[in-house]
Formats: C-alpha cells, structure tokens, sequence
C-alpha cells in the first residue's frame, strides 16, 4: 500500500521520523482578534481543513510532510465542520473567499497571501513569510 500510506497519513511508517507541526487548534471566533494582534510581531499562518475531504487531507498531509519555516510563523488549524462560524468569520475578517483546504498568512493585521487546494503544496511559504 506504500503509495497510498503517504497519501493518506498512514500512522505507522517504518521508523520514519513523523514530521509533526506545532499547531494551534483554531476554535473560536476571539482568537481571530488575537492571530491579528501576533501577526504584527511574526506571521501567522492559518490551515483551513476540511475532515471530510480526501483532497483537503491530501493537501495537508503534503504541507505538513514539506513545511519548511521551523520556528519562524504560528501555525493555526481549523476544522471546518466543526467551526464552521470561525470559518466564515475568517473569510469576513480578511476579505478572502471561503474555499476547502485554504491556506491563509496572516501579517501586519492582514492576510499577505491566500492559495488553495493543490496550490498549497506547489508554493515556497519562504517567499511569503
């Protein structure tokens, strides 16, 4: 199944290094407040994610497994269904259309860069953040 493991996060990787990232569990509408207020100081970067989705978890899994910023920008995950209002609030908030995965960067108060879908994993987040 090797291909599809990859894919599709299979938990156990023959003495592979899992390469998990710090996220921050975006769940309410008044972290939004606070993302704003972090941006100013180091970018913040917000992972919509949809639990249902085969693609959203593929784009995920393809950013988690490249993600290549260490310590240097804030990590927020939202789970679409289960936050759905934080969701539309994000897209009210910054100005930008909902969409499924959606990859958000947050600087200076506002969002300096928005992608989605497979375009997450084609961009160099270096030259954004």
């Amino acid at each position: 199944m090797g291909i599809f493991d990859s894919l599709f996060g299979n938990k156990e990787t023959s003495g592979k290094k899992s390469n998990a990232l710090p996220w921050n569990p975006l769940t309410s509408i008044s972290q939004l407040d606070e993302i704003t207020v972090e941006s100013n100081e180091r970018p913040q970067l917000i992972f919509k994610h949809s639990t249902t989705c085969g693609i959203s978890r593929m784009v995920l899994n393809m950013f988690t497994g490249s993600y290549n910023l260490g310590d240097t920008a804030d990590l927020h995950f939202l789970d679409l269904h289960a936050h759905r209002d934080v969701s539309n609030e994000v897209a009210t908030k910054f100005g930008v259309m909902h969409q499924s995965p959606q990859l958000l960067i947050v600087k200076n108060g506002e969002v300096s860069f928005h992608t989605s879908h497979g375009s997450i994993a084609d961009i160099d987040l270096k030259e954004y953040v």
